[in-house]
């Protein structure tokens, strides 16, 4: 297939500081350099994390930036071969790392000490045209044929993905509690199911339609944060950013249990007593994503038949479709459609 030529400018949705609003521009379509690849966007979802680049949560953006990094796009040129003009990919938030640091040569290139990442040290997706390192990108599984639905795999589906592989396998933990069922939980709920797992939901007290959505989920029980669980949970993921939640996710847990803190941002946690955390509990982070995850996953979705849910919006509403996520209204993923 020829290599399409793409239009010398591009509109993007542009972050000029923290704590003001994304404004449409018409801004040079970037050109790939060597070892990158330029691609149409075909569709971005909005995530947590755009949110904290954008209300001044992670604090060191390269500023003017365009967010996004959950994105599916149309590959227009990649001199290298690896994908092909006309071949769909998806583009993560771990965007570049050094392959060098002591964390990349022991494996673990998601604490590289020079990572860059999409949407936040590199320009994301929210534009018409995006380029990224060809090694970070990934064919997107011919099951997902429409890119809007694909989108939300790239970074709920895939910290998702890890946060449920840190909680433990799928012998170890049988129970799992979700706190916060947005739309990482609501993907990581479906994997869990197909594992043969139990899901334990905890939403914001009261939002019964919350509830009702993890239920037709599959999920076992679905109540507020407020609530302590039915039963002993073998594991818990907490997505929502809130340190309060730790105690009683851990409290939650029985003995020998992890609390996985799923968000690359989170308020503090209060103290607690010792004794919830007595009994060999644990509580661990989830930093960035790898590459092996990415291809794990993506191999993984269409085999457990994962359908993402999600709510369509134009470019140009991306404040629309943040503010919806920043204050709950929000079931599935939103995604941004050039």
């Amino acid at each position: 297939m020829a290599e399409a030529q793409s239009p010398p400018q591009m509109l993007a949705m542009v972050l000029k500081k923290p704590l003001t609003a994304l404004e449409p521009k018409r801004v040079p379509t970037p050109q790939p350099r060597a070892g990158e690849l330029l691609a149409q966007v075909e569709a971005c979802a909005v995530c947590r994390t755009d949110l904290h680049v954008i209300d001044g949560e992670l604090t060191e953006p390269k500023l003017p930036l365009i967010p996004g990094h959950e994105i599916v796009g149309k590959v227009l040129r990649c001199e290298s071969g690896r994908f092909a003009a006309g071949q769909r990919v998806g583009i993560p938030w771990l965007g570049w790392t050094c392959g060098r640091c002591r964390f990349c040569e022991r494996g673990e290139e998601n604490l590289c000490e020079r990572a860059r990442f999409t949407g936040y040290t590199r320009d994301g997706g929210y534009a018409e045209f995006v380029v990224a390192d060809e090694r970070f990108c990934f064919a997107i599984p011919e099951a997902y044929g429409d890119p809007a639905v694909a989108a939300p795999l790239l970074c709920a589906g895939l910290i998702g993905y890890r946060s449920l592989v840190m909680a433990g396998s799928p012998e170890r933990v049988r129970k799992l509690g979700i706190y916060g069922f947005g739309a990482a939980a609501h993907l990581v709920a479906q994997v869990a199911r197909y594992q043969g797992r139990q899901i334990y939901a905890f939403t914001r007290p009261g939002k019964t339609s919350d509830w009702e959505f993890a239920k037709r989920l599959g999920a076992t029980w679905a109540g507020g944060s407020d609530e302590p669980a039915p039963e002993p949970l073998d594991a818990a993921i907490i997505f929502a950013p809130v340190g309060s939640l730790v105690p009683p996710a851990l409290k939650a847990v029985d003995k020998g249990g992890r609390v996985v803190c799923g968000g690359i941002h989170m308020s503090d946690i209060p103290s607690f007593p010792y004794a919830w955390l007595w009994g060999e509990r644990t509580i661990c982070s989830v930093a960035n994503l790898t590459r092996r995850d990415a291809e794990e996953f993506l191999a993984l979705a269409p085999a457990a038949g994962i359908k993402p849910e999600v709510q369509r919006f134009p470019l140009t509403a991306a404040n629309e479709a943040l503010d919806r996520l920043r204050t709950g209204r929000l079931q599935g993923a939103a995604v941004l459609v050039p």
